[in-house]
């Protein structure tokens, strides 16, 4: 479980919102100090594994190009589309 009110656990994953997708960049991070601490923790451990994937991967996602078959991810991802305007 992540705990949002450790300082050191949201600069992990600050760190992992930085990517080489400009776009992808700007819209996760926006996320993580917009929307972040208003995700249950299973919703916050959900982020976390997107973070895992391969940039041109997350962005398809992100942006709508492709689609996730875990239910969590794609709810995850609506909101994450709504917030980040993409």
């Amino acid at each position: 479980m992540i705990n949002p009110d450790s300082d050191r656990t949201l600069d992990r994953i600050r760190w992992r919102c930085r990517r080489g997708l400009l776009e992808l960049d700007l819209i996760l991070t926006s996320f993580l100090e917009g929307g972040f601490e208003r995700l249950t923790p299973a919703q916050q451990e959900t982020f976390s594994g997107l973070l895992g994937r391969a940039d041109t991967d997350l962005w398809d996602l992100v942006s709508g190009r492709s689609h996730s078959a875990d239910q969590a991810e794609e709810a995850l991802l609506d909101t994450l589309r709504r917030v980040g305007t993409v």
